[in-house]
C-alpha cells in the first residue's frame, strides 16, 4: 500500500526512494506490527474476556497445576497477532507480489479455522472444538490451493522440485505431486506449532526465531546476486516475503508482552494454526522446506513425542512419557514452567543457528 504510492513518487522526492528497499520496509513492518500489538493488545484482551466466561477451558487430564494457574485466562489471542501481522504486511509489502498473497491466504485461512475451533471451545465450555477430521480437511484444502498457487509462481525449472540443504544442485523432482508435498509441509508446520503451544510463551519465541531466519532466507533467495554467491536456488519475488516474516517477528514481540508468564492471554488455535501454516508456506515459496524442519526442530520434537506416545500406548498400553507433548512430561517431572519455557527457547535458538548454517555449508 505505502510501497506502491511512495515508490512511484520516489523520483520527485529522494527520501521516498527508501521505500523501494526490502530491508527498509522489513524493518518498518516489524516496528509497525509491534506497535499495533502493544497499542491494541489491552482492548483485544478486554474484548476476548467479554464473551469468554471462565476463559479457555482447561483439560481435566492435563497437569494439575493448570487448573489453578491457567483458569480464567482468555484464549484466541492469535486475533491480535493476525491483526498486527496482516495490517503491517498490507501497509509495507508490494501487493503486486503473488507470493505475499499466497502466504496470507494460508495464514488467514488457517487462522479462521483456529478461530472456529477456539470459538466452539469457549462457547460450549469443553476442550473438543472442531473435530480432527474437519480440521485436516480444511487445512488440506487451503494448503493445496496455496501450494498450487506458489508452484505456478515458481520458475519452471524449480516449480516441482524439492531442494536439499548442504548440497549445491541437489533437487528431487516430484512432478505434478509437488503441490501435495507443499500442502503437507504447511499442514505439518501448522499442527506442530499447535502442539507446542501449551505453556506461557512457549510457542511464541520459537515462531519468532523461525520467522527471523526465514526473513533472511527469503531476502537472499529473492536476490539473484546473493543467491548465486551462496549457491542457493534463486526464486524471483520471494524477497518480498522478508517483509511478511519481519511483520511476524514484530507481531510476536508485541504478543509476547501479554503472553509472557504469567500470561494475560493465550494465542489459542487462532494463532498457533495460522503461524505454523505461515512458516510452512514461506518455506515452500523459498524452496527451504527441509530447512524449516531444522529451524523449527523444537516443533518437530514436540510432534514426534505425541506420535510416539500414541503409537506405544495403543500397542502396549503403557506410556513412554509421563504426558505428551514433551513439555508436559517435564511438568509432570516437577520442572517449573519458566524453566521449561526458557530451556526450550534456548534449544529453539540453537536450532535456528543450525538452520542458518545451511545457507553457507554447500
Amino acid at each position: 500500500m505505502i510501497f506502491t504510492f511512495l515508490s512511484q513518487n520516489a523520483d520527485g522526492f529522494i527520501l521516498f526512494n527508501l521505500f523501494r528497499y526490502v530491508t527498509f520496509r522489513a524493518g518498518a513492518a516489524c516496528m509497525t506490527a509491534l506497535f499495533i500489538s502493544l497499542f491494541f493488545g489491552p482492548a483485544v484482551i478486554r474484548w476476548l474476556k467479554s464473551f469468554q466466561n471462565g476463559g479457555q477451558p482447561i483439560r481435566a487430564d492435563g497437569p494439575e497445576g493448570h487448573l489453578l494457574t491457567k483458569k480464567g485466562t482468555p484464549t484466541m489471542g492469535g486475533v491480535l497477532m493476525l491483526l498486527a501481522l496482516t495490517a503491517s504486511t498490507l501497509i509495507w509489502a508490494d501487493l503486486r507480489n503473488g507470493f505475499v498473497w499466497a502466504v496470507l491466504l494460508v495464514t488467514l485461512g488457517y487462522g479462521a479455522l483456529g478461530f472456529w475451533d477456539d470459538w466452539l471451545k469457549v462457547t460450549k465450555r469443553n476442550t473438543k472444538g472442531v473435530s480432527g477430521k474437519n480440521k485436516l480437511v480444511v487445512q488440506a484444502g487451503v494448503g493445496l490451493v496455496a501450494a498450487i498457487w506458489i508452484t505456478w509462481l515458481m520458475p519452471g525449472f524449480l516449480a516441482n522440485k524439492l531442494a536439499m540443504p548442504f548440497f549445491k544442485e541437489a533437487l528431487i523432482n516430484f512432478g505434478i505431486l509437488f503441490p501435495l508435498l507443499g500442502m503437507l509441509v504447511m499442514m505439518g508446520a501448522s499442527n506442530a506449532v499447535n502442539l507446542t503451544d501449551g505453556l506461557d510463551g512457549l510457542a511464541t519465541v520459537p515462531v519468532m526465531l523461525a520467522a527471523a531466519v526465514f526473513a533472511l532466507i527469503a531476502y537472499l533467495v529473492g536476490n539473484r546476486i546473493f543467491a548465486d554467491y551462496l549457491q542457493l536456488n534463486a526464486v524471483a519475488g520471494t524477497a518480498e516475503l522478508a517483509v511478511f516474516c519481519s511483520a511476524l517477528v514484530g507481531a510476536g514481540l508485541g504478543f509476547l508482552w501479554f503472553n509472557a508468564p504469567p500470561a494475560k492471554v493465550f494465542m489459542g488455535d487462532t494463532g498457533s494454526l495460522a503461524l505454523g501454516g505461515a512458516l510452512g508456506a514461506v518455506a515452500v515459496a523459498t524452496k527451504h522446506e527441509i530447512v524449516l524442519a531444522i529451524v523449527g526442530g523444537l516443533f518437530v520434537v514436540e510432534t514426534v513425542s505425541v506420535i510416539i506416545q500414541v503409537f506405544w500406548f495403543k500397542r502396549t498400553g503403557r506410556r513412554v512419557f509421563l504426558m505428551a507433548p514433551l513439555h508436559h512430561h517435564f511438568e509432570k517431572k516437577g520442572w517449573a514452567e519458566p524453566t521449561i519455557v526458557i530451556r526450550f527457547w534456548i534449544i529453539a535458538m540453537i536450532l535456528a543457528l543450525v538452520g542458518l548454517s545451511t545457507l553457507k555449508i554447500r
